[in-house]
């Protein structure tokens, strides 16, 4: 099923969109976390972790299924295909398995967001969750970078679906869809 480019278009700026704010929202967590972890006052840090209980569930846990369900669309109506290239492949299962360990980091932080809420707050708290914290948002941060390296490389290398699917649509299709699309440029 391809889309028209209109639609095409549409679809991947509401990808990049979404998985740009995904990235600058885990940028923003990391920051908060770092902070966290290394200020001295006790105000700040407890602030801190009830903002990061909020920005993960109203944010990043939006932002990333959000993520995942564009790229899906977006994949599925364009050459690319879903599981065509291996880029594609790859960066699909980054972003899925992404997903499943941000909901199971979920609970953690919405734990250390109560426990600051709370009135009985000392900096010595979870110590070990606000470490945690940090390096689990610096290596998301790691993770959807790759994600973006792909999107912009895209290395080469179809998968075996891929080429079955190539080998199926033939010469003639793919130069029926070059000259489309030379007529389309010359033509407006």
């Amino acid at each position: 099923m391809a889309m028209s480019p209109r639609v095409r278009k549409l679809a991947l700026t509401a990808h990049v969109t979404v998985s740009v704010g995904w990235f600058g929202a885990v940028a923003v967590f990391l920051a908060l976390a770092v902070t966290g972890l290394t200020a001295q006052d006790a105000l700040t840090v407890r602030s801190v972790y009830v903002t990061m209980g909020v920005t993960g569930w109203y944010v990043i846990v939006p932002f990333c299924f959000a993520s995942l369900a564009t790229g899906v669309v977006s994949s599925l109506g364009t050459t690319w295909g879903l599981l065509r290239y291996y880029w594609v492949t790859v960066k699909l299962a980054i972003t899925v398995l992404a997903t499943g360990a941000l909901l199971f980091h979920m609970p953690p932080i919405s734990h250390i967001a109560r426990v600051a809420a709370a009135p009985n707050w000392t900096a010595d708290t979870l110590a070990s969750l606000r470490t945690q914290l940090v390096v689990q948002s610096a290596a998301a941060l790691v993770v959807l970078l790759l994600a973006i390296v792909l999107s912009m490389y895209k290395p080469q290398g179809r998968t075996r679906y891929g080429q079955r699917k190539q080998r199926r649509s033939g010469p003639d299709q793919r130069f029926s869809v070059s000259v489309g699309l030379r007529a389309r440029e010359t033509h407006g």
